[in-house]
């Protein structure tokens, strides 16, 4: 049926002399934010903007209504209506927004009932919004950072191939009538000959290997080895690890700045970290807090957090500051990892071109030098 809440269902069947055993709204694709896509950086505008408005004094209806009107997503736009309709409805901005856990996530949906319950509702999405814009701006400099060598590697790729299925039989028979064929040589044709003749089975490999490593990847364990590989990359994976850790401070920070209890500050943190180790390692510390512990000894058990930033959390514990600390750390950590992706980015590019330049001197060693060889034996 379709009506405007459930009491409203209820009355209709009754009128009918039906009794429902079990009434609940159905969640559409659009709902669960299947639909359309709409960006982090999209969310974040629409905070800033409902903090201005609720700052400027404007009732929380009118401000959703103004934000469905001139928000340019037209997806996100339909979804602010509708949390318009359930907060109309008597529901809380919070359980509005939680019914759409695509687009507003669990830890914005906490953030927000904290701060609707302790009555400083514009500074948290003033906070959020600056929180998101921060991870937005992190993650697009990463993603530009890989683009070039990406490029290059595909290109690359594509033209070893090309030379291997077209140039390299070509030269082969060129060089049938040589009695002894340089080593290089020969490994280039024993490959082009394998491409050639397997190449129905080799791209099978290929794709089989592709999906059988994103499902492997996609499971508990595979996460769990992935991140663990990952974090111990020399370079990359200490910028990894200063993401994780910048991730976990700034949101345990916000979290207890806008009034969230520590243990559920901490749930929520350690599942935004993007990291399963360290996840881990702060669900041991949530456990050691709850027993009424201290949070910097279980973290230091780990290995994943520098010795000067435990040094501030326990300082910072003792001095009943962690959420100010917490903050401070975030932005000195993120200071550092921009250098360290700065860092592994001018590693990278280099490292790609040496790699492809060491392939095409193999490429023309073995080309040539049978030239040269032909050459000597015609004098």
């Amino acid at each position: 049926m379709q009506a405007d809440s459930e009491a409203a269902v209820v009355r209709a069947l009754d009128e009918k002399r039906l009794f429902p055993v079990h009434v609940a709204e159905r969640v559409t694709a659009a709902q669960s934010g299947l639909g359309g896509r709409v960006r982090a950086r999209d969310v974040g505008i629409l905070y800033a903007q409902l903090a201005d408005l609720l700052g400027a004094d404007v009732p929380a209806l009118r401000a959703l209504d103004i934000l469905a009107r001139v928000t340019v997503n037209k997806r996100l736009a339909a979804l602010i209506g509708k949390v318009r309709d359930d907060v109309a409805a008597g529901k809380s901005l919070a359980d509005s927004m939680a019914v759409y856990p695509a687009v507003f996530t669990p830890l914005h949906v906490a953030m927000v009932r904290a701060g609707e319950r302790a009555g400083f509702l514009e500074d948290v999405l003033s906070n959020m919004a600056q929180f998101i814009e921060r991870q937005d701006e992190l993650q697009a400099k990463v993603i530009g950072a890989l683009v070039y060598p990406s490029v290059v590697v595909s290109v690359a790729l594509t033209v070893i191939l090309g030379v291997l299925l077209f140039m390299v039989p070509q030269f082969k028979s060129m060089f049938e009538t040589l009695k002894t064929i340089p080593w290089p040589t020969a490994l280039l044709f024993a490959t082009s000959d394998l491409v050639l003749a397997l190449w129905p089975l080799v791209l099978l490999v290929v794709v089989v290997g592709i999906i059988g490593s994103w499902g492997f990847l996609t499971s508990d364990q595979g996460r769990r080895v992935w991140d663990r590989w990952r974090l111990r990359m020399p370079l990359v994976g200490k910028a990894a690890r200063l993401i994780a850790i910048t991730r976990f401070c700034r949101i345990l920070g916000t979290l207890l700045k806008n009034g969230v209890p520590v243990l559920q500050a901490l749930a929520i943190a350690k599942d935004a970290t993007g990291s399963v180790m360290l996840a881990e390692s702060i669900a041991q510390a949530a456990e050691n807090v709850r027993a009424g512990q201290t949070l910097a000894e279980p973290l230091k058990a780990s290995g994943l957090f520098p010795l000067e930033i435990l040094e501030m959390i326990a300082v910072a514990e003792e001095s009943n500051q962690l959420e100010k600390t917490l903050l401070g750390i975030a932005d000195t950590v993120e200071r550092r990892t921009n250098r360290q992706v700065d860092l592994a980015v001018r590693l990278i590019e280099p490292l790609v071109l040496i790699l492809i330049a060491g392939g095409i001197g193999f490429f023309g060693v073995a080309l040539v030098y049978p030239i040269f060889s032909m050459a000597g034996a015609m004098k």
